[in-house]
């Protein structure tokens, strides 16, 4: 065998590995030797790249098929399917979408296509199908995240923009070396630090963790989850009942401004609406003073413990931490409101180790300390459709054609959806409330999926593309969140008669006439050329170079050298905040937002403040006493790879675990290994038991993207044998504001599965004939 460092390199959203191949089949995945805390779940895709799941040709829903677009939809996830040529796939396709375009408009083609697909620059699913619909038309699109739509609504009317103060964290190492006390709302959880958007070269969350550990700071952990902050740093454990982080806060500001521990003059000089913010905390506009008892009953912290929170964080150099799990809960802008409005009020924003930053570990990103490389991209050209929805709202959209939607002070409306044309994400995995989903999806006449293997999404698909994997083609790692390049060397050949998005598209492109507008004249060697030499001039634009590209391939990756000192965030506004306004309507933080009190809405007025959940208004409280939370695995990214050896081997008798506190599996008469039913109005899953202190009681713990699997395919609230959480979760917007998903405001219960367990089948492929 090769010395490991001569063999090829390809990267992912959770690492960057050298990929060793017998008789030109991946064989083994060894850990970048950049990379001192190399992810395991690389190795999940090694034994599926050509497994039972695969997809290896062109697939059609047999109804589909025989009769055509909008034929027998309520099948969708139980029929079969039946195997074409790439002629015939590519004929039905371009047909259907010029029936679609020519009879209803373009904007009855949902292209939204969300999820992290590809870590390639080039190969990046969302930006190749993108490109294709804008050269037919354009297309319905969506807006924001799933992972922090409300944050990203609610920050630029507060703070500034969410994606631009993600890049401009405060690094790690001006809290190792400054920061006396690390407050994490939401914890500080490091396997999700194992993942960044577009590729990893080195983890650095866990040693930054332990660096500022052994340099003394602090840490509080105020979550229903204990683990998310790791043992070793001692953290002071304050369980929170969930969704209730926006009363804590609001309690901590109300006893900062009683004990007049807060800094008047960075509210004066800084802040606009401070007096207004008063008006609320103090109880003048409502009669009820948001103190530390009112928090206490709320959040289940004792009241004693808020004040103590808060005058240590005003006595010491504070930095407050906020996870990006408080924005997916319901009217969860308030909890990112209020945590500014802590922090504004402590007085530490733009000093070093002190202030705010949303989310230290959500990504392996968040404060580290690098070079931001400017990379090129795939142009995706103009959308000459002007529709779009947020993002969380698919199902509201295919439900309601023609209903109007409030979204962060306008009236839109949604579309009359013909088809849904996805590439790259599994709204099967991560979207709210899967049965209602279900629904939703029976609406539309055609559902047209590129994937590479037997998925929950393929499975209610009507016409499957099989595309390749980063294994199977040629590519680049470069992300703006990560310091390193990573050449992405084509390692085996395609499985079966797969072919990459771009040559998918291409095909469609050729058959309605518009191949080289898609193109441009280039292959896929090309387009690499291209984006790489685009880099380079950005690169040079703000004062690094990169290697020759042929030098780069050869060496097989790159990393600029980083920057001499730590990142603060927004330092320049604070020290010149006339100069260096934030990107605000005032140009100054807003604990009170005129522009938000003017939209006039019920669930978002124009201060932070506490809104109780709508799950609990519903007296569900009751009937499904158990707060679920359906965080991050440890063993995939959302649902990829679910179906490999890493994910598989976590499982307890095939079945997705769910963590329960003792008090709770003692009082429902469970023990470890039980299978149970988790249940709620909306649907119910199996899971396997784990009975664990680190979780709260009254709360349940149960990862998201375990694989869709149904009793009964394609019947709306079918058991799920396998623990998809998202057939329990709600599908609601965080607000008119936000219309963020709430997946972590979910109430359930659990009883112990009676009967025979039925076999997972989320694995096998339907019925092809």
């Amino acid at each position: 065998m090769n010395k490991l460092k001569d063999l090829p390199l390809t990267s992912n959203h959770w690492g960057t590995y050298r990929v060793e191949t017998d008789n030109g089949k991946v064989s083994a995945l060894h850990g970048f030797e950049q990379d001192n805390d190399v992810s395991p779940i690389g190795q999940g895709i090694i034994d599926v790249l050509d497994g039972p799941s695969r997809i290896k040709t062109p697939m059609v829903r047999k109804s589909w098929l025989e009769s055509g677009p909008g034929a027998a939809t309520d099948k969708r996830g139980a029929d079969s399917f039946v195997s074409v040529s790439w002629e015939t796939a590519e004929k039905l396709v371009a047909e259907e979408l010029t029936r679609v375009k020519d009879n209803f408009g373009n904007n009855a083609i949902y292209g939204g296509c969300y999820g992290w697909s590809s870590a390639g620059r080039f190969h990046h699913a969302q930006s190749q199908i993108h490109r294709f619909l804008n050269c037919i038309g354009g297309y319905t699109r969506s807006k924001n995240t799933y992972s922090f739509a409300s944050a990203e609504v609610i920050l630029p009317h507060v703070i500034g923009n969410m994606f631009e103060l993600l890049i401009d964290t405060t690094s790690w190492p001006s809290v190792i070396d400054n920061t006396e006390l690390l407050v994490a709302f939401g914890g500080i959880p490091i396997k999700n630090g194992q993942i960044n958007a577009g590729g990893v070269g080195r983890h650095v969350q866990l040693e930054h963790l332990k660096a500022a550990s052994q340099s003394g700071v602090e840490f509080v952990n105020i979550s229903p989850i204990r683990s998310d902050v790791e043992d070793f740093t001692s953290a002071l454990w304050l369980p929170i009942r969930p969704s209730t982080d926006a009363a804590l806060m609001l309690a901590i500001a109300h006893t900062l401004f009683d004990e007049e521990l807060f800094d008047t003059d960075f509210v004066q000089q800084y802040c606009v609406g401070f007096e207004a913010l008063l008006s609320y905390l103090t109880g003048k506009d409502d009669g009820v003073v948001k103190s530390a008892e009112w928090a206490a009953v709320i959040c289940a912290i004792d009241a004693d413990s808020i004040r103590k929170l808060a005058r240590d964080m005003a006595s010491k150099r504070t930095m407050i931490s906020v996870s990006w799990s408080l924005s997916r809960q319901d009217h969860g802008e308030q909890a990112y409101w209020a945590g500014v409005t802590i922090a504004a009020m402590l007085g530490q924003i733009g000093l070093p180790g002190g202030g705010i930053t949303f989310g230290f570990s959500a990504t392996n990103s968040i404060g580290d300390h690098r070079t931001k490389i400017p990379g090129a991209s795939l142009p995706q050209g103009k959308n000459a459709v002007e529709n779009f929805i947020p993002v969380a709202r698919v199902s509201d959209m295919l439900l309601n054609p023609g209903k109007q939607f409030e979204f962060d002070g306008q009236t839109h409306t949604y579309p009359e959806t013909h088809i849904v044309y996805w590439a790259g994400g599994n709204p099967f995995h991560h979207h709210q409330d899967i049965n209602r989903l279900l629904k939703a999806w029976q609406q539309v006449d055609t559902v047209i999926v590129h994937d590479w293997c037997w998925n929950s999404l393929a499975k209610h698909a009507d016409i499957v593309l099989p595309c390749t994997t980063t294994l199977e083609r040629n590519d680049i790692a470069i992300s703006p969140r990560d310091p390193y390049m990573v050449n992405m060397g084509k390692v085996q050949d395609a499985v079966g008669e797969s072919r990459n998005d771009y040559d998918i598209f291409r095909g469609i492109a050729r058959r309605m006439g518009v191949e080289s507008a898609f193109t441009e004249g280039r292959n896929e060697s090309d387009w690499l050329e291209w984006i790489y030499k685009k880099t380079a001039d950005n690169a040079e634009a703000v004062g690094f170079t990169l290697p020759g590209y042929d030098e780069f391939k050869d060496k097989g990756w790159f990393r600029p050298d980083p920057p001499s000192t730590p990142n603060i965030m927004l330092e320049a506004f604070r020290l010149d905040p006339e100069a260096n306004l934030i990107n605000t309507p005032s140009g100054k933080i807003e604990l009170y937002s005129k522009t938000i009190a003017d939209f006039d809405y019920d669930d978002c007025p124009g201060h932070p403040c506490w809104l109780e959940p709508a799950e609990w208004l519903g007296g569900d409280t009751a009937q499904y006493p158990l707060h679920l939370i359906s965080n991050q695995p440890a063993t995939k990214l959302h649902s990829q790879l679910d179906h490999g050896s890493v994910s598989r081997a976590a499982k307890i008798k095939q079945r997705e675990p769910i963590m329960l506190n003792l008090l709770d599996a003692e009082s429902r008469q469970l023990k470890s290994d039980d299978v149970v039913r988790v249940f709620n109005n909306r649907g119910a899953c199996l899971a396997a038991v784990v009975i664990d202190d680190q979780v709260m009681p009254g709360v349940v713990q149960m990862s998201t993207g375990a694989w869709y699997d149904p009793l009964e395919p394609g019947e709306i609230g079918s058991l799920c044998k396998h623990g998809s959480v998202n057939v329990l979760t709600l599908d609601k917007g965080s607000s008119k504001l936000g219309q963020g998903p709430i997946a972590h405001t979910c109430l359930i219960e659990v009883e112990l599965y009676e009967g025979d367990l039925p076999p997972v089948t989320a694995f096998d492929p339907p019925e092809i004939l």
